[in-house]
């Protein structure tokens, strides 16, 4: 699958205020300066789409980008939370939760995991508490080509060694360089066949 037009449509303060849920939507989050707004900006093959900041915490709000009028990408707030109040964090938190778990056209949620750590306990958290809510998810790391590629294969492994301790089936990976375009055709694919998917279960329900 190829993207032929990718265009910032809103940025909403809880789920309630996104767009209409007519079509596929996939969500996008991580921890802070994981390489979100790098990695959407790939995906869609445009340089400055999602902002990308030097700053953690840039993003605040649930941004949509209408991706060839027919599904949207959301770039969500990281949630290693920057140096914020703690009561700015639990508005975060609540934000993104509601937004999970009620946002009914919601596909899949690709989290984004730094390919350079070994894993974070911040990072097996979250992918646990998507877990617990039945919320579909796919893992993306990032940053590939910073990094050489024994490291990166072994902090994959250990990541996903990580997980097989709590967890019966392991979720589709990815391993990414928004820089070198690696695993934007496998992300796209799979977005495709999610995409397809979609409208056949809408038909059934029409």
């Amino acid at each position: 699958m190829e993207i032929h037009s990718a265009v910032y449509l809103i940025s909403s303060p809880d789920y309630t205020k996104c767009p209409k849920p007519d079509r596929p939507e996939y969500a996008f989050i991580g921890r802070s300066n994981v390489g979100k707004s790098s990695l959407i900006n790939m995906l869609c093959n445009i340089d400055k789409l999602a902002k990308t900041s030097g700053s953690p915490g840039k993003t605040q709000l649930i941004n949509h980008f209408n991706i060839d009028n027919s599904w949207y990408i959301v770039d969500l707030p990281g949630y290693g939370f920057a140096k914020v109040s703690q009561t700015q964090r639990k508005q975060w938190e609540k934000m993104i939760e509601d937004y999970l778990r009620k946002r009914e056209n919601l596909v899949s949620v690709f989290i984004l995991i730094d390919s350079r750590h070994s894993p974070q306990k911040l990072d097996l958290e979250f992918v646990n508490k998507l877990g617990k809510w039945n919320i579909p998810f796919c893992l993306v790391f990032t940053k590939a080509d910073k990094e050489n590629q024994r490291t990166v294969s072994a902090n994959v492994k250990d990541f996903l060694a990580k997980m097989r301790e709590t967890w019966q089936f392991l979720p589709q990976h990815f391993v990414t360089s928004a820089v070198k375009k690696m695993g934007r055709d496998k992300i796209l694919g799979l977005i495709g066949t999610m995409n397809q998917e979609f409208r056949e279960a809408s038909d059934e329900k029409e």
